[in-house]
């Protein structure tokens, strides 16, 4: 039974319900002394406190989706697939499966596009990590053999999942609607999380001795996409975008990798890592590292390149106004800074999604195609 289904959540709540009548049901009974009776009252109240927190989990998994499978929950997502075959432009990429998009006419990719599941490896990061990817229904359709299109990286937030990025979160059928009305040009989206280790908030930094993840996602994700897909490979090609965490990581990496991409979006974004335990020493003692992982701090003391910005926040609802117009006050020629600003919206999934259409036409009139 999958662990976002809504059987295994009723089965569960249900149980809950019962054990609590059965514990009202028993109660006098076990309320005589001796040890037996004091046993069956310490397995009656564990019993219903295991129910309620998995009804609460499950409630909470369901509304956040912040584990999509049993396995991802053990944290075994990372783990080098075996199956699937290489995608055109050697093994960087290897495909996992195909899917139809939500929209009018999905199932036929020159109408509805199409989105793959994919691994991808890292040349220099020598990371695998999972990802999906949206093909526009433009880049099936005759006539665009040779064409090629502009990408731009989506990232969820941590604890998060890719699958986020296709529902809840809508984005192929927000870029597949907004190309259609001719708000933004086609282009393929490459939908993973922050992370290059799921179980571990790495927060797209080179983690010494432990995993690159600021190598991943600045040179080896564009340089894979665009060997396996007819995706440009100059910066002004492409974006990348993000809720959270996410949306940190797309700051960082725009704003101190410009010579790959010509614009990052940070929906509800931080503006500095995350220290916790689902972190873990990210620096060893580098004080320099750590310093510029501050995205105030490296765009107070660090060169700004050509990157353009978007950041989002809301007046009421989300921790990060203040430092959000500090970012936007810190911006500097060559680089280039927008924002949307709404009245309120929390940290959450609706907040977003009112976010999503003017990010990705934000994003389609600064990166473009070959």
């Amino acid at each position: 039974m999958s662990l976002t289904s809504s059987t295994l959540l009723i089965v569960v709540v249900l149980a809950t319900v019962l054990a609590f009548a059965a514990a009202v049901w028993l109660w006098p009974r076990l309320g005589r002394g001796g040890g037996l009776p004091v046993l069956g009252r310490i397995g009656v109240v564990l019993t219903l406190q295991v129910l309620v927190l998995a009804s609460v989990g499950l409630t909470a998994n369901r509304t956040f989706l912040l584990y999509g499978s049993w396995a991802d929950l053990a944290g075994q997502e990372g783990r080098m697939p075996s199956m699937g075959h290489d995608a055109p432009g050697g093994s960087a990429v290897r495909l996992l499966g195909r899917q139809p998009t939500d929209v009018g006419g999905g199932r036929t990719p020159h109408v509805g596009g199409e989105i793959e599941k994919i691994t991808v490896r890292g040349e220099r990061s020598k990371a695998a990590v999972n990802a999906y990817v949206y093909l526009p229904p433009e880049y099936f359709q005759k006539g665009n053999e040779n064409r090629k299109f502009p990408a731009t990286v989506v990232l969820t937030g941590f604890p998060g999942m890719a699958e986020n990025l296709l529902k809840p979160l809508p984005y192929p059928k927000t870029a597949w609607t907004l190309a259609k009305q001719k708000k933004m040009p086609p282009m393929v989206l490459v939908m993973m999380q922050p992370s290059v280790v799921p179980t571990r908030n790495t927060q797209c930094i080179d983690v010494p001795g432990g995993p690159l993840s600021e190598t991943f996602f600045a040179k080896d994700l564009p340089k894979a996409i665009s060997g396996a897909y007819r995706v440009g490979t100059s910066p002004s090609n492409w974006a990348i975008m993000g809720d959270s965490t996410g949306g940190y990581c797309a700051l960082k990496v725009a704003l101190q990798h410009p010579e790959n991409y010509a614009a990052g979006v940070g929906l509800s974004a931080d503006y500095k890592p995350e220290l916790d335990g689902d972190s873990g020493d990210l620096f060893h003692g580098n004080a320099a590292e750590e310093k510029r992982s501050d995205l105030l701090w490296s765009l107070d003391n660090l060169p700004q390149g050509k990157s353009s910005f978007l950041v989002t926040t809301s007046m009421q609802g989300e921790g990060n106004y203040k430092p959000t117009q500090k970012f936007v006050e810190k911006v500097k020629a060559p680089a280039r800074v927008s924002s949307i600003t709404l009245d309120h919206g929390g940290h959450n999934f609706k907040t977003w999604c009112r976010e999503i259409p003017p990010a990705l036409q934000w994003v389609g009139a600064r990166i473009g195609a070959e």
